[in-house]
């Protein structure tokens, strides 16, 4: 006998493991300021950035080597999957705060 629904469940199933499965690494941006600066991840390994805008005005969370971008309204959340990254370092900064420094990726 065919079910759809559970059809329809077991495709979904994988996928969802699989996103709930990703190392999750948090990143709170307040006005251009990273909190925590620096992210040390497992290279060869796909992971997601929480990006949590905890100041009073809009960010831009961006990165040109890791080809993201995201904009967050204040008090606002959401997050980025990075693909799997080669051993290194890869900036991100806040296009809305070019000025101030840079947080970095540590691929290890």
């Amino acid at each position: 006998m065919h079910h759809p629904a559970l059809c329809l469940l077991l495709a979904t199933l994988p996928y969802s493991l699989l996103a709930a499965a990703l190392p999750s690494y948090q990143l709170n941006i307040r006005d251009g300021h990273f909190s925590p600066a620096s992210l040390q991840v497992a290279a060869g390994q796909r992971f997601k950035i929480i990006v949590n805008n905890v100041g009073e005005g809009p960010i831009e969370f961006e990165s040109t080597p890791l080809r993201v971008e995201k904009v967050l309204g204040p008090g606002v959340s959401s997050f980025v999957v990075i693909h799997p990254l080669k051993p290194g370092r890869y900036l991100f900064f806040d296009e809305f705060h070019p000025q101030l420094p840079q947080g970095v990726i540590e691929a290890r």
